[in-house]
């Protein structure tokens, strides 16, 4: 019987990790069709790809500290690319400063009030706040969900990809990062 490493293990998660986040990035690609082909938003809400697009910023942040985090920048790269291409139809300019403010302080108040040492567990710990929201963000459809009794705007591909995406970056953080693992739990 082969034995895995902890590192064979944590590479493995991080792998299927960053297929199942690929498709969880690519999932709202009929959204934003629909969106693009009615030239309007309505019923669709904004706040999972604010979310989204604020999570893999703060991510690629966290790595830039943490270095060698080389699965987690190749998603969340991707992921932001995913986000900002659907700027023009979801996003207004002044959702964008923000998201844009919020990261920028964060950076800010990690490089002036913490020591190197101490930076990587602050946005560690960001993250992992951040990252519980990416996770809890399609909960705010449900109201929508409920009241409309229509799946339209909570489409449960999307869900099972979501729940297999943590599971798979529970594992990669369990055997490799604490700040991944306790934000996927």
């Amino acid at each position: 019987m082969v034995q895995l490493s902890v590192h064979d293990l944590s590479f493995m998660f991080g792998l299927l990790g960053n297929i199942v986040s690929f498709i969880v990035f690519l999932a709202p690609v009929p959204t934003f069709y629909k969106i693009y082909k009615r030239n309007s938003s309505k019923g669709f809400q904004v706040i999972p790809y604010l979310v989204a697009l604020s999570s893999a910023g703060l991510l690629l942040y966290y790595v830039y500290l943490k270095k060698n985090a080389y699965l987690i920048v190749s998603i969340n790269g991707f992921g932001c690319v995913i986000e900002l291409a659907s700027k023009s139809q979801i996003f207004t300019g002044w959702l964008m400063l923000l998201i844009v403010g919020a990261l920028g302080m964060v950076m800010l108040f990690s490089y002036v009030f913490a020591k190197c040492s101490e930076r990587v567990m602050i946005v560690g710990w960001i993250c992992a706040v951040i990252h519980v929201a990416v996770f809890a963000a399609p909960l705010s459809i449900m109201r929508q969900v409920i009241r409309t009794k229509s799946v339209e705007f909570m489409p449960f591909t999307l869900s099972l990809f979501l729940t297999l995406c943590a599971t798979m970056w529970f594992f990669y953080g369990f055997f490799k990062d604490f700040y991944i693992e306790v934000s996927h739990q």
